[in-house]
C-alpha cells in the first residue's frame, strides 16, 4: 500500500512537491533536537600595518633600540633614575626601569613600584576626570565655571571662563606661584585653601579662549570643579574613579604622607620635600607600570581591562577637539597637548618639577604610546627629540615633497623681527618685574633668514604665508600677523601652552640703565655722607646749619634704605614661588616702606638747602630727590612694595 501510495505521488508534480516538504519539515524536528553548538568569533585586534622603511614595533625590536637611547639620555641630562613604558594594541610591550631610585643605597628603579613626580602631566589625569563629570551630565564643558564654584571668577570682556578654556590652557589668567608648595607637612593645606587665596587674583590679561598660557592655578581650578561636582574630596575622588579601577596602585595626588620607600630621589644636595598645594595640576606621583592602563585606556576607547574608564564618544571628544591660536601650528586637545609630526596626529603632555621631568605621548592611529620620566639632572630638552625618533622608527610619516620658498620671505620675515614676551606671564604682581628679562628678540640673518633663540637654533623657510620650515628638523614656526602688525609668534613645540607676544614697554636694557643710574645716585650720596661730616668737622662752613642738621642726616639715611630695598629685592626676586620667604617679604615691606617715607626729610632738605644752603647740599639734594621720586615710580609701575604681596 505504501508503495502504491508513493509511486502515485512521484509520477503526479504536486506528489513530488509533498515529498519534499515533508522531508524539509523532518529534518528541521531533528535539527531542533540536536544540541546547539555557538562557535565564538575571535575578539578583533588592530591590523598591524608596517611601512615602508618603518620597523615593527615590538618587544624584542623596541628594547634594545630603547636601551640605546636610554643610555644617552642618561649620559646627557646626568640622570639619575629613569622609567620607560610603552604600550601597543592594549598590552604592555615594555616596561623598564634605568639606574637607581634611590643612588645612595643603589637601589634600582622598578618599573612596576617605583614613582616619580610628573608635574604639569598631572593635568591629562585630571582632564580626565573631568570628562567623566562631563559624560555624566554633572559638567558642562561650555558653561561658566561660576557655576560650579563657591566663589566668583570676574568676566573679561563680559566673557566668562568655561571649563573648556581651563583643559585647553587658554583661560585668561596671569601666572602665580606664591605658596605653590610648602616644605613643612604642619603648613599643608588643600588645593581649595590654595585657590582661594586668589579669589581677585589671578589677573584676567587675555579675553579667554584666544591666548594659550599655561595656567597652574586654571588646571587647579579644575581639580576643584571636579572636587565641587562629585561631593568628594579631590584625592578621594581620582583614587576611587580612576586609580582603583584601573589597578594603579602606586599612583597618588594625596601629599600629605609620602610613600618614601617608592618615591624616585635625585643626586646632589639633599632637599626638603616640596608638597604641591595646586595637586590637581601639578602633583601627581606614579608608577611607570601605573601610567600603561591610563595610556591603554585612552587608546582603546576608554577601556583597559575589565575597566571602563570613558566611553568611546567622550574619548573622541576629548581627543578629537584641538584649539590651535596659530594656523599651521598644533593646539590643544581636551588636557593633552597635540605634538603633531606632519599630518600624524601625536597626543601628550610634557611635566617638569624640581629635578624631574616627564612625557607621555599616545599615537591613538596606531593605538601605541610611550611614557618616559626621569629624576636627577636635566633630561628636559632630551625627552622630546627622543618621542619623535621613536614615532619616526616605527610609524614614519609619509614622505613629503619639499615645499619651494615662498617669495615673500624677507619680507615677512622683516615684519617678525622685534622684541616678544612669553604669554605666561604677569602684569598685576611682581612677577611683571621678573618676566622682563625673560624676554626674547627675533632678528634677521643676512640671507634674509629668521633668528629665534627662545624657539633654539634652526633654518627656518617660509613655506607658507607666516608659516616657516626648519628642513633639518621639520619643526615649524607660524605667526599671525593682521594689518601687518605682528599679534602673537609661536613654534609647534611651544604652541599648544605658550606663545610669544609683541612685548611693550621699556626694554630689560632700558630698566637695567634705569636701576644702574637710581642705584648710583643713592650708592654716591650714602658714600659721600661719612666724606662731608668729616669736612665738615674740618672746615664749618661745609656743615649744615644745627637746625638742619636732623633733617640732613634723615635724608642721607634714605639713601641707604634704598640700597637695602633694592639688595633684598635682588636676592629674592630670583626665589619667588618658595616657601619660608615671609619674613624676607615682610622685612622688604618695612624697609620699604620707611624708604619711601624717608623722601619727604629728603624734600625737606632740598627746599632748605636751595633757601640758604651750601652748593653741594643743593646739588646733592637735588639729585636725590630726583632719584628718590624716580624710585617710587619705579616700585609703583612694578609692584614691588606690598604688605601682602601676591604673586
Amino acid at each position: 500500500m505504501h508503495a502504491v501510495a508513493t509511486a502515485v505521488m512521484n509520477r503526479s508534480p504536486w506528489g513530488k512537491r509533498a515529498v519534499a516538504l515533508a522531508s524539509m519539515l523532518l529534518s528541521t524536528a531533528l535539527w531542533a533536537q540536536a544540541p546547539i553548538q555557538i562557535t565564538p568569533l575571535p575578539e578583533p585586534k588592530h591590523a598591524t600595518v608596517t611601512q615602508l622603511g618603518a620597523a615593527e614595533l615590538s618587544a624584542s625590536d623596541v628594547q634594545p633600540w630603547l636601551d640605546g637611547e636610554m643610555n644617552g639620555v642618561m649620559q646627557q641630562g646626568a640622570v639619575t633614575g629613569a622609567v620607560v613604558v610603552v604600550v601597543k594594541d592594549g598590552e604592555i610591550l615594555l616596561a623598564k626601569g634605568y639606574g637607581y631610585a634611590n643612588p645612595d643605597e643603589k637601589k634600582a628603579v622598578d618599573p612596576a613600584t617605583t614613582m616619580f613626580r610628573v608635574g604639569a602631566l598631572s593635568g591629562v589625569v585630571t582632564s580626565t576626570a573631568v570628562m567623566q563629570l562631563v559624560e555624566k551630565h554633572k559638567l558642562d564643558l561650555d558653561a561658566d565655571v561660576n557655576r560650579y564654584l563657591d566663589f566668583t571668577i570676574p568676566p573679561r570682556d563680559g566673557k566668562p571662563v568655561t571649563l573648556r578654556d581651563l583643559l585647553t590652557h587658554t583661560p585668561g589668567f596671569e601666572d602665580v606661584a606664591k605658596h605653590s608648595y610648602v616644605t613643612d607637612a604642619k603648613q599643608l593645606e588643600q588645593n581649595e585653601a590654595w585657590l582661594k587665596h586668589w579669589v581677585s587674583v589671578p589677573a584676567r590679561i587675555y579675553p579667554p579662549g584666544e591666548v594659550p598660557a599655561y595656567s597652574i592655578y586654571g588646571m587647579a581650578l579644575a581639580g576643584y570643579i571636579v572636587q565641587r561636582a562629585s561631593g568628594q574630596a579631590f584625592d578621594d575622588y581620582m583614587a576611587r574613579h580612576i586609580f582603583e579601577p584601573l589597578g594603579m596602585q602606586h599612583a597618588r595626588f594625596n601629599q600629605s604622607t609620602p610613600p618614601w620607600e617608592h618615591i624616585a630621589s635625585s643626586a646632589g644636595p639633599v632637599q626638603p620635600w616640596k608638597r604641591i598645594l595646586p595637586t590637581p595640576a601639578t602633583g601627581l606621583l606614579v608608577s611607570g607600570e601605573d601610567m600603561a592602563p591610563l595610556m591603554i585606556a585612552q587608546l582603546q576607547f576608554g577601556r583597559a581591562g575589565n575597566a571602563q574608564l570613558l566611553e568611546q564618544a567622550t574619548v573622541q571628544q576629548m581627543q578629537g577637539y584641538q584649539r590651535a591660536a596659530i594656523p599651521g601650528l598644533p593646539g590643544m586637545a581636551l588636557g593633552f597637548a597635540h605634538m603633531d609630526r606632519g599630518d600624524q596626529a601625536i597626543l601628550g603632555h610634557a611635566g617638569d618639577f624640581n629635578g624631574y621631568h616627564s612625557l607621555l605621548a599616545l599615537l591613538p592611529e596606531h593605538h601605541a604610546g610611550i611614557f618616559i620620566a626621569t629624576a636627577g639632572g636635566d633630561a628636559q630638552p632630551l625627552l622630546r627629540p627622543l618621542v619623535e625618533r621613536f614615532a619616526g622608527r616605527y610609524f614614519p610619516p609619509l614622505p613629503q615633497l619639499k615645499q619651494p620658498t615662498l617669495g615673500t620671505d624677507k619680507q615677512h620675515a622683516a615684519q617678525l623681527a622685534g622684541r616678544y614676551a612669553s604669554s605666561i606671564t604677569s602684569q598685576s604682581n611682581v612677577f611683571a618685574l621678573r618676566d622682563v628679562f625673560r624676554q626674547g628678540t627675533i632678528s634677521v640673518a643676512a640671507d634674509g633668514a629668521l633668528v629665534t633663540p627662545m624657539f633654539g637654533t634652526a633654518h627656518w623657510r617660509e613655506v607658507k604665508p607666516y608659516l616657516w620650515v626648519d628642513d633639518a628638523t621639520g619643526r615649524r614656526l607660524g605667526a599671525i600677523v593682521r594689518d601687518g602688525k605682528v599679534r602673537m609668534v609661536s613654534s609647534d613645540a611651544l604652541s599648544p601652552g605658550e606663545v610669544y607676544l609683541p612685548a611693550t614697554g621699556a626694554s630689560p636694557a632700558t630698566i637695567k640703565g634705569i636701576v644702574s643710574l637710581l642705584l648710583a645716585v643713592f650708592a654716591l650720596i650714602a658714600l659721600s655722607w661719612p666724606v662731608m661730616a668729616w669736612l665738615g668737622r674740618r672746615h664749618a662752613s661745609l656743615a649744615p646749619p644745627e637746625q638742619d642738621l636732623r633733617v640732613y642726616r634723615l635724608s642721607r639715611f634714605s639713601a641707604v634704605l634704598y640700597l637695602l630695598f633694592a639688595g633684598e629685592w635682588c636676592l629674592v626676586l630670583p626665589r619667588l614661588g618658595a616657601p619660608h620667604l615671609d619674613l624676607h617679604l615682610l622685612l622688604l615691606f618695612l624697609v620699604g616702606s620707611l624708604a619711601v617715607l624717608g623722601t619727604v626729610p629728603v624734600a625737606i632738605e632740598t627746599w632748605r638747602a636751595w633757601r640758604g644752603g651750601a652748593w653741594w647740599r643743593r646739588i646733592s639734594g637735588t639729585a636725590l630727590l630726583l632719584a628718590c621720586l624716580g624710585a617710587i615710580a619705579f616700585i609703583a609701575s612694578w609692584h614691588l612694595l606690598s604688605f601682602d604681596p601676591r604673586y
